[in-house]
């Protein structure tokens, strides 16, 4: 039965272009925004509490008693945070404890700590207490220096480091060129006019081109010189440190005057400064308390599934050892009273005893010490062993070396390994992770014809003086066109492209620098530079361009900027003859409304634009108005009336723009990449038929998400799209939302979450009165809609969320997470991703362009996407079955050493006499069958890793926990009881009534312990041996070698020599050499080994045959699929014909340009000088930087 679905009134109308703040846990710092706000209340910045005061240049403020707060019982601290940040887990103080807390949740280890301090009691005790400590300690210690390591590596370790630690808040710092910004800093003063800053946000939202920031006017006039800066005292009163990066409200109180703050005048930490040579400003947050810090989640302990089962099986067992104590426990208690009572050498010992006493003092404790120690010896050491084996192996892999940038894979934790391969959903970030922040100029349609048919030689544009050697073009048509001057069409269009931008440009040297708002616009004009349209320079009021070698300059009348709900751009220029011309550029969904019903080429650059969208080109239309005189001035009044309104300036702008946006001729249209990284494509088919659902959490717009969901085949032409306007009344058929799984795909925006789901507790605000108030009415309405999303995003193949938080991209993973009890791996190359990667089971870090954030916090690193496939499909899926492997066998050799004891305590009254030697018992695990599992579990792969990655459905099984679950356990339990039935009866067997040939009968208990160990020892080894797939000299060497080393350690320790130097510790003197002597003994062994495994011989065989698994039927083709393998790969055509149309995507940057600044001149220099000669080289400074 369908359970009821959650009401989703107050879903509706997501605003798809904005960034919604980012929600804490409790969400109590969100205030409504201004288009929820009802009216008559308060604006955000009057409901905004300014209890945070920093004192420039006095850090002795910040002290007062007024500041302290409470940390740890009375115990006061300053609230305000040093600058000083750490991303690892344990310090001087708190490791021990901490890390031995973290051991101590390990079930096995609770319990070994438990049975030592049963052992220390003499009267109890059945073994040494030497054999609980000694495995305990090892484990314990090689656990925690491996932990010390893995945190040591986690450490930050920036250059400035050392200096970062020093700063406090209320410090005034001076920052230079390309330096990272240490805090969260009030901007003063720079190098720039009117105290311009140019700033790279890559560390917080991914995007690489510049943004900027800029001082007070009061701090810029009077703040240049070092002396003033030394004796500025303002104060500042702002908002507590919150996680919000799109907001900040406060004031400056300086001179009895009152200056109000926002995030236009913040430098925010992690980002860059860029294109502006020194800056200075006033700390406000430091260390922990910065937005970066606050975005970026807490430091988890992580552990795999199997970590979570083993402690569940540890529970299990030691259940069935209580039961299995307590029977023979009552059982000796009984046999004691019948028989036991009238032994002598018995009653001795028990004279003073009860028989409850004897049952739990002498019976009980004894075989639960005895058999507890026997099952997990060494176990969990075994496992750090292999783990770390593991990771070394991904550190050395020269696969996913990355050679260009010398960057090796690196396993930053050697926990998680085996987790690797269960991984069922990944979320991915978008720029700096699946693309390369790199935009290029590929394809341009011009009155109708589309240009760059590729030829294999690309145009040479040496003869440019302008041109950049990076840029290439493979049309040589259109560059002939150009050089020739004859097509007026042509050369318009590359006049526009070099024009109708807001891109600034700057003379240093011999260099012009370039400054984009947005790398689409960068790669715009740089095309154009390279086809002979360079822009030079611009002021407040002109812009001077070279065309084909002639300067000219135009007068700039009007620039109408770009923002998300224009789509579009134009500039009003007046040309040298007099004319006045309107240039424009946007999405081609918004010019088409706004060209003239005379305009050619509609319907040919229509079909241009389909071409370029389904290659998954970004795509732009240019088109052109000639304006009269009159008409112009008409329509600058108007303007100027709009430019001073008091009151919704905004809208009047639109409006005004929207009367001279009309009637617009086009000229074509063009076509931009948004590389992506080598492989990613193919990685992502891989990884899709491994039925790995991948979904992209990204902060760039929809269009643009979206476009590369199809760049990169998440999103394919036969998949249903559905946006988040379209299911807020989707509701379940036949507990499904959509008919058709699997081929659906869902595209989502942060305030769509936001408004749907409401990701914080309830508890804290007033309950909304009713369900449009955009939130759930409760906390149970907002379970079901959790869970709703949950199970709606799940039924899709593929999930875009677009414009979300850091703290929105952690709070979907922790959605999945909890609703689906699924494993899950995120990955990103920035800060604004360490949130997520902190959340998510595995955490993979790409060192890209955007810093090493993301890789100080992550659990794997490497430098490109594409590697994620062989961490998964290969590393992932050999250390899971190589885990699996050792697990299973580990239990199982265990349980048939262990049982022997239960069965011969039916012959030994049911005490707790051991059937083995002591020594044997203590070097079982370490010495005679550790080795040959430990390669198996370090070693082992059913097939190599060219076929892991040919067959991705062979990464099924650990998804589903098929090769290591309770079922395997008690299949392990049960080849145990068996083994452990015919180790001890067979050679019982052998024994009775039997005489050697010397005349001697050795039917003692100490020639019988030898022969059953023997069995033993040849049977589990001979086992492992049946159950590796891949054999070197060393796994050969290591089972006959742990075989020759029992056998030798046996003879050494059952000599005569060493009993006379340890008579008390060795008492099995000649035992080996006289019960070995005898053939029938021999026979008997190999009898008993022979039964052990004839079974598991005839099983596995039947399996392989009559039911085969993909593995299997690999391997026994596996010469055939190496071939095919080593085949070249088939290249598929990107342009599919007949394939539906996608226009939706478009080239613009998503934030708003440098309209503002160029309009009023503030970001303009005097002019230079004009030049002589042209500068040598011309670069454009987001791209040239970051490449």
């Amino acid at each position: 039965m369908s359970r009821r679905r959650a009401d989703s009134h107050g879903s509706l109308g997501p605003d798809d272009e904005v960034v919604p703040y980012s929600d804490d846990e409790t969400d109590d710092e969100l205030e409504p925004s201004i288009d929820e706000q009802p009216e008559g209340l308060p604006s955000v910045s009057q409901l905004s509490d300014l209890n945070w005061q920093v004192k420039a240049n006095d850090r002795s403020f910040c002290k007062q008693p007024q500041f302290q707060k409470k940390f740890f019982l009375c115990f006061k601290r300053c609230k305000y945070a040093g600058n000083a940040i750490r991303t690892y887990k344990y310090n001087v103080i708190t490791f021990l404890p901490l890390n031995l807390y973290e051991q101590f949740k390990r079930a096995a280890n609770l319990y070994f700590l438990a049975l030592l301090i049963l052992q220390i009691i003499p009267e109890i005790t059945t073994l040494p207490w030497y054999t609980t400590l000694v495995p305990l300690v090892l484990v314990l210690g090689i656990t925690a220096i491996k932990d010390l390591v893995d945190d040591l590596v986690s450490v930050t370790c920036l250059f400035q480091e050392c200096r970062w630690m020093q700063i406090q808040v209320g410090d005034v710092v001076r920052l230079k060129k390309n330096d990272f910004i240490p805090a969260d800093i009030l901007l003063l003063s720079s190098s720039n006019p009117n105290s311009l800053c140019y700033v790279e946000t890559a560390e917080l939202d991914g995007e690489t081109n510049l943004k900027f920031k800029m001082g007070l006017k009061v701090t810029h006039e009077r703040l240049q010189e070092e002396s003033q800066l030394q004796s500025f005292d303002a104060l500042i009163e702002c908002e507590e440190p919150n996680n919000r990066l799109d907001k900040f409200t406060g004031n400056m109180l300086w001179g009895r005057e009152r200056f109000p703050l926002d995030l236009d005048n913040m430098l925010l930490r992690g980002c860059k400064v860029r294109n502006t040579d020194e800056c200075h400003g006033l700390v406000i947050y430091a260390g922990s308390d910065t937005k970066i810090m606050r975005n970026g989640g807490k430091t988890r302990f992580k552990r795999t599934k199997i970590d979570y089962l083993m402690n569940y099986m540890v529970y299990t067992i030691f259940v069935l050892l209580i039961l299995v104590c307590a029977g023979l426990a009552i059982g000796h208690t009984y046999w004691y009273q019948d028989v036991g009572s009238r032994a002598w050498y018995l009653s001795i010992i028990f004279k003073h005893s009860s028989p409850l006493s004897v049952f739990i003092h002498y019976t009980y404790a004894g075989w639960l010490i005895c058999v507890a120690l026997m099952l997990f010896d060494f176990l969990l050491l075994s496992v750090e062993v292999i783990r770390l084996g593991q990771s070394k192996f991904i550190n050395w892999d020269l696969q996913m070396y990355y050679s260009e940038k010398d960057t090796p894979a690196k396993a930053r934790t050697t926990t998680l390994n085996e987790q690797l391969g269960q991984i069922e959903y990944i979320f991915s970030d978008k720029t700096g992770t699946l693309t390369q922040n790199i935009m290029a100029f590929k394809k341009c349609s011009i009155a109708g014809r589309v240009l760059n048919h590729l030829f294999n030689l690309s145009v040479d544009f040496s003869s440019n003086i302008f041109a950049e050697k990076k840029f290439q073009f493979y049309d040589h048509h259109l560059i002939s066109c150009i050089q020739s001057k004859k097509d007026k069409d042509v050369l318009e269009f590359f006049k526009l492209l070099s024009l109708c931008h807001t891109v600034m440009v700057e003379q240093r040297e011999d260099d012009l620098v370039y400054q984009a708002a947005s790398p689409d616009e960068g790669a715009l004009v740089t095309a154009a530079r390279n086809f002979g349209f360079v822009f030079l320079s611009r002021t407040q009021d002109t812009i001077t361009i070279s065309e084909m070698g002639t300067e000219t300059t135009y007068e700039m009348l009007a620039l109408l900027d770009f923002n998300s709900d224009r789509k579009r751009m134009s500039i009003i220029l007046r040309f040298p003859d007099g004319k006045i011309r309107l240039y424009c550029k946007g999405a081609d969904t918004v010019i088409y409304e706004r060209l003239s019903p005379n305009s050619k080429y509609k319907d040919v650059t229509q079909e241009a634009l389909d071409v370029f969208a389904n290659e998954t080109l970004r795509t732009l239309c240019l088109c052109y108005k000639d304006i009269s005189r009159a008409d112009f001035d008409a329509w600058s009044r108007k303007y100027k009336e709009a430019s001073i309104a008091m009151r919704n300036r905004e809208e009047a702008l639109d409006e005004v723009y929207e009367q001279i946006e009309k009637d617009l001729l086009l000229i074509g249209a063009t076509a931009i990449e948004d590389k992506l990284q080598d492989g990613v494509p193919e990685t992502i088919a891989k990884l899709a038929k491994a039925d790995i659902k991948i979904w992209v959490l990204t902060g760039d717009k929809k269009e643009t998400a979206e476009n590369i969901g199809f760049s990169c085949q998440l999103l394919t032409d036969d998949m249903q799209i559905y946006y988040g306007e379209d299911v807020n009344s989707q509701s379940k058929i036949k507990e499904r939302f959509f008919p058709e799984g699997g081929k659906n795909a869902l595209i989502i925006t942060g305030g769509w979450l936001r408004r749907r789901l409401r990701l914080r507790r309830l508890g804290k605000k007033p309950s909304p009165t009713s369900p449009q108030d955009s939130q759930p009415m409760n906390d149970h309405e907002k379970e079901l809609r959790q869970q709703d999303f949950v199970d709606m995003a799940c039924e899709c193949g593929a999930v875009i969320c677009c414009r979300v938080t850091p703290k929105q991209k952690a709070n979907v993973v922790n959605l999945v997470k909890k609703y689906k009890k699924a494993i899950t791996l995120s990955i990103g190359d920035g800060a604004n991703d360490v949130n997520m990667i902190k959340t998510a089971d595995i955490g993979v870090g790409i060192s890209g362009q955007e810093g090493m954030q993301a890789v100080m916090s992550s659990d794997y690193a490497f430098a490109q996407f594409r590697y994620l496939q062989r961490l998964l499909l290969v590393h992932g899926r050999w250390s899971y079955i190589r885990m699996c492997k050792f697990l299973r066998y580990f239990f199982y050799k265990n349980f048939s050493f262990t049982l022997v004891h239960f069965w011969y305590s039916f012959f030994s009254g049911y005490s707790s006499q051991v059937a083995y030697e002591d020594w044997f018992i203590t070097l079982y695990n370490v010495c005679y069958s550790s080795l040959p599992v430990l390669l198996v579990g370090l070693l082992d792969q059913d097939v190599n890793d060219k076929l892991s990655l040919m067959f991705p459905k062979l990464y099924l099984p650990g998804q589903q926990g098929t090769l290591f679950n309770y079922k395997n356990f008690f299949i392990s339990l049960f080849h145990g009881i068996f083994t452990s039935l015919i180790i001890f009866f067979i050679p019982y067997g052998a024994f009775l009534q039997t005489m050697g040939q010397d005349g001697e009968a050795p039917s003692d208990y100490q020639s019988f312990a030898v022969v059953t160990a023997s069995s033993l020892i040849i049977t589990v080894n001979l086992q492992i041996s049946l159950d590796t797939s891949y054999w070197t000299f060393v796994n050969c060497f290591a089972v006959l070698g742990s075989m020759a080393i029992y056998f030798g350690i046996m003879f050494d320790i059952h000599s005569a020599g060493i009993h006379v130097i340890f008579p008390s510790a060795f008492k099995f003197t000649g035992v080996a050499s006289n019960a070995l002597r005898q053939p029938y003994l021999w026979l008997t062994i190999i009898l008993t080994v022979g039964i052990s495994l004839l079974p598991v011989i005839c099983i596995q065989f039947l399996c392989k045959t009559i039911w085969p698994s993909v593995g299997d039927e690999l391997q026994r083709n596996r010469r055939k699929f190496e071939r095919q393998a080593e085949e070249p790969p088939k290249e598929k055509p990107t342009f599919q014909r007949g394939a539906r149309s996608r226009r939706s995507a478009y080239a613009f940057s998503h934030s708003r340009g440098y309209a503002d600044l160029i309009s009023t001149g503030r970001s303009i220099r005097q002019k230079p000088r004009a030049r002589r000669d042209a500068p040598e080289s011309i670069k454009e400074a987001p791209q040239a930087e970051n490449i």
